[in-house]
């Protein structure tokens, strides 16, 4: 399940990134609407049908770009956190507030908790866990998995927003890896942040 929020975030992002010259052309190349382009259709969808839409274009962007769609997608999950940060609202605000004074180790796993609360914003099931001095995000939501099959994994936005996340909350770039993904079949799709190389 994706929330309308994370979604409309989600379809300004590619808007932002991609343009609005380009983009209704890669919709309908993928049998997609660019009705999903109007503010009044996206209050519209409920959140299976956010989630539908939402794999369906990260799709049709990963067909489009080719082997250009990681980065892209990359970017499109960073512009997502720089948004959500600047759209919170008041108690959002506060508890970023609070996960960027903490200690930087401590930082870490606060930031990548309350992106786990965001993404769980429509009832889906993320968790984090830690992993010696690593960390793991597991996303039981998939937001990019819903009816995709691939032998590789394809979660780039949520890398994005992975990363995002930790640049802002401690200016510094952190290795993230997919390592198990709905779309090749896993029960969840599990991100490995890498903290002992950095």
């Amino acid at each position: 399940m994706l929330s309308n929020r994370l979604f409309r975030l989600f379809m300004e992002t590619v808007t932002q990134e991609v343009g609005l010259d380009k983009l209704p052309a890669i919709l309908s190349g993928n049998q997609l609407s660019p009705a999903l382009l109007e503010p009044g259709s996206l209050a519209r969808l409920d959140t299976e049908q956010a989630c539908r839409a939402n794999a369906l274009i990260q799709q049709a962007l990963r067909l489009y770009y080719g082997r250009g769609a990681r980065g892209i997608l990359l970017r499109i999950g960073q512009g997502m956190w720089t948004r959500m940060t600047s759209r919170a609202n008041f108690l959002e605000k506060a508890e970023l507030e609070i996960a960027r004074r903490l200690p930087v180790p401590a930082r870490r796993r606060r930031i990548l908790e309350v992106l786990a609360a965001r993404l769980r914003e429509a009832g889906g099931t993320t968790s984090v866990h830690s992993l010696d001095l690593d960390l793991l995000l597991v996303d039981h939501c998939g937001l990019a998995t819903l009816g995709q099959s691939s032998p590789e994994p394809i979660c780039f936005v949520t890398l994005g927003l992975i990363q995002g996340a930790f640049y802002w909350a401690t200016g510094r770039a952190v290795d993230v890896e997919e390592i198990a993904c709905q779309a090749a079949g896993a029960p969840a799709c599990e991100f490995k942040i890498k903290l002992g190389v950095k």
